[in-house]
């Protein structure tokens, strides 16, 4: 392997470990808003998940699977929080949603000092370990960069398919749908638009809070307050850049992914730009994305509306 090929296959394989936070996150927002709820708390629920998972795992001597699994279920917390005031109480959901971010923040920042307090040596776990999978990590070029990666980007990978397939070849995928386009036509079709509701909200916070868990478990090894740097809103973002869509916001989460990585190369590699500009890119790029694509997406009719069945109609 020549050291150009091996810088390629480099690149390309970070860009796959990059793109995780942005596919579970963008794909939990794209998965609520499918329904009408557009979550904001994205921000806060990565860095809560984040936060608490890894405290769970530095706490159970190393168990990466029990703080993903916590993350996982505090996400779900958070979107369960959003379909009960939004969808039960019928309050504001974008209110709503930058209140959970703020408990999200707070609880970030708290958590960690109360259980290990101010320490000058910060704790550490172990980072997720590559799993090759046998013969196809065996494929030249290929089999290195898609193949031989952790768990987490396979789940990444495999849950973008599963939606795809869920959303636009299945009954209940179009049901689902067909909420957020027209939920007082689902209703009388006999679609329970609540429970589609709760139940997407749900499954969306709990791919947010995998989402978040990630970063310590991958980047660093132990949690930083600062740690998520704006994956959160870029995710919702992402979810206009991939129109709502499944496999677009998966492309999208490797474009985004891509110039994360290219920003981070450059400042290591000591290019001349002011490493603050090289922080600027993914942030820029997102402003750009957004001017090109907010007016082309096509959203989901009803998003961000809440439905009151008994006056059939928005609120």
């Amino acid at each position: 392997m020549s050291g150009i090929e091996g810088q390629i296959i480099s690149f390309v394989k970070l860009i796959l470990i990059s793109m995780v936070p942005y596919v579970l996150a963008g794909q939990g927002t794209m998965l609520s808003g499918r329904t009408g709820i557009f979550n904001v708390a994205q921000e806060g629920v990565m860095l809560v998940g984040a936060s608490v998972g890894f405290m769970v795992a530095y706490l159970a001597s190393g168990n990466l699977f029990l703080g993903i699994l916590v993350a996982a279920v505090l996400g779900g917390v958070f979107g369960l929080a959003l379909a009960y005031f939004t969808t039960t109480l019928k309050m504001d959901q974008f209110v709503i949603g930058l209140a959970l971010f703020f408990i999200g923040v707070g609880l970030s920042t708290l958590l960690p000092k109360l259980a290990f307090g101010i320490t000058l040596v910060p704790p550490l776990i172990p980072t997720l370990k590559n799993i090759p999978i046998p013969w196809l990590s065996q494929i030249p070029v290929l089999g290195e960069i898609f193949f031989n990666q952790n768990i987490l980007v396979y789940f990444s990978m495999l849950v973008s398919v599963f939606l795809y397939f869920f959303l636009y070849k299945t009954r209940l995928g179009l049901e689902l749908r067909s909420v957020g386009e027209n939920p007082m036509a689902a209703d009388s079709l006999g679609v329970n638009v609540v429970v589609m509701r709760y139940i997407t909200a749900i499954l969306g916070g709990v791919m947010i809070g995998i989402a978040g868990v990630y970063l310590p478990m991958v980047y660093t090894g132990t949690f930083t307050a600062d740690m998520v740097r704006g994956r959160g809103w870029i995710s919702i973002a992402l979810t206009f850049f991939g129109g709502w869509s499944p496999h677009m916001i998966f492309f999208g989460s490797l474009f985004f992914a891509g110039v994360e990585v290219l920003a981070s190369r450059a400042q290591v590699s000591g290019v001349g730009i002011p490493y603050q500009f090289l922080q600027m890119l993914p942030f820029i790029t997102t402003i750009l994305v957004m001017m090109v694509s907010f007016k082309r997406a096509r959203v989901p009719a009803f998003l961000g509306l809440n439905y009151d069945r008994e006056k059939r109609t928005q609120i």
